[in-house]
């Protein structure tokens, strides 16, 4: 009887002490979405980065289409474009303890339906790609956190051939290289990933580069772009003809290299890539598609090169996959579907970079952005 009550003594201290371990290695996780009503918004979930599980922790609500968000430098900030007609950037303050989001202000983003948001290394200011405006704008960030209406509005000039989707700029992407000193735009209307000089202290922060931009081929509606860990490769991500690009990149400049597809080769359907990622450790890609496709290409990267190898294709779970993240142990890929209201839990293989399905996933309306950040 004695070693029966000892048994189950420690086999209860056991359980509890599991629980304790897989609470500690639980992030939140950041979902943007398009709204219908007020009580939809940002919805925060807890992932476990053992297990793979979600649950759900709460909503920022009464947000207009919070559709892409950043996570500032503190931690204790996060931001979500408004992307609408008028076109804005909400700021909220980030409780890192109970992954709740109060709202702070808001402010005009320069230009109509903003889809992408950055913060500069040290948090002093948002830059936001405006789709619709086909412009790119400057919010100063206010020690409190709030932002300020924009300083600087840069609006591109130009088209594309394809005269229904090209018929102006459309500014998709902002992301910073990695010496955090320029500033990479990419613009599906006019096939380019325009470059900018980045001068933070400056009464007007961005300057175009003496570089120019890097010239995609015709029709390709350059979408979103990502630096390699070792900070020798960029690989963007066409919308238009479903192909990813490689570039070297050699003090600011984009040097392409290779181009390769995304699609099946018997494909012959409508295309529309949407969203690119590298694993942490450098040895894979992924890329999405949407449409017909709905599925994640997933590529090789030599270690030595940059080139690219397609290894496989994994259907996303549902349709549009908009958008999807890593996390940053590289244990599961997890990806946002727009159209069929969920996210999808994936394992990684790191030694393949193939996924499989976890049977994981979550009900989240119209999601169309994940951010995931640690939790205290």
């Amino acid at each position: 009887m004695l070693n029966t009550l000892l048994t189950c003594t420690a086999l209860s201290i056991t359980t509890m002490l599991s629980a304790q371990t897989d609470t500690t290695k639980e992030k939140f996780l950041l979902v943007g979405t398009y709204t219908k009503n007020a009580e939809e918004g940002i919805n925060v979930y807890a992932f476990n980065t053992t297990t793979g599980t979600l649950r759900y922790v709460s909503t920022a609500k009464d947000v207009n289409n919070p559709s892409y968000l950043v996570i500032a430098p503190d931690h204790q900030h996060v931001y979500a474009v408004n992307e609408n007609d008028e076109g804005g950037v909400s700021a909220f303050e980030w409780d890192t303890t109970t992954g709740n989001l109060t709202f702070l202000n808001k402010q005009p983003s320069g230009g109509a339906a903003p889809c992408y948001i950055s913060t500069d290394e040290e948090g002093k200011y948002v830059i936001v790609g405006n789709y619709g405006g086909g412009s790119l704008s400057v919010l100063p960030i206010k020690k409190d956190g709030k932002v300020e209406a924009p300083v600087q509005t840069i609006e591109h000039t130009g088209t594309g051939p394809n005269k229904e989707r090209q018929e102006k700029p459309h500014v998709h992407c902002v992301v910073f290289g990695p010496d955090k000193k320029n500033l990479y735009v990419s613009d599906l209307g006019i096939d380019q990933v325009v470059i900018y000089n980045y001068k933070q202290g400056d009464v007007l922060p961005l300057v175009p580069a003496d570089t120019g931009h890097a010239a995609l081929a015709p029709g390709a509606g350059p979408r979103h772009i990502t630096f390699h860990p070792n900070g020798k490769w960029a690989y963007v991500i066409h919308e238009l003809d479903g192909k990813v690009t490689a570039f070297n990149y050699v003090r600011g400049r984009l040097v392409p290299f290779q181009t390769i597809t995304t699609l099946s080769a018997k494909y012959k359907g409508p295309i529309s890539g949407a969203d690119i990622h590298i694993s942490p450790d450098g040895k894979f890609l992924y890329a999405s598609n949407r449409d017909k496709l709905n599925n994640i290409a997933i590529y090789s990267i030599d270690r030595k090169t940059g080139r690219l190898e397609k290894k496989g294709e994994q259907p996303s779970g549902g349709k549009s996959p908009r958008n999807f993240m890593i996390d940053p142990e590289g244990n599961y890929l997890l990806v946002a579907n727009q159209n069929t209201d969920n996210v999808v839990v994936f394992k990684r293989n790191k030694l393949t970079g193939l996924l499989k399905p976890t049977g994981q996933e979550i009900k989240v309306p119209k999601p169309v952005c994940l951010k995931m950040i640690g939790t205290n």
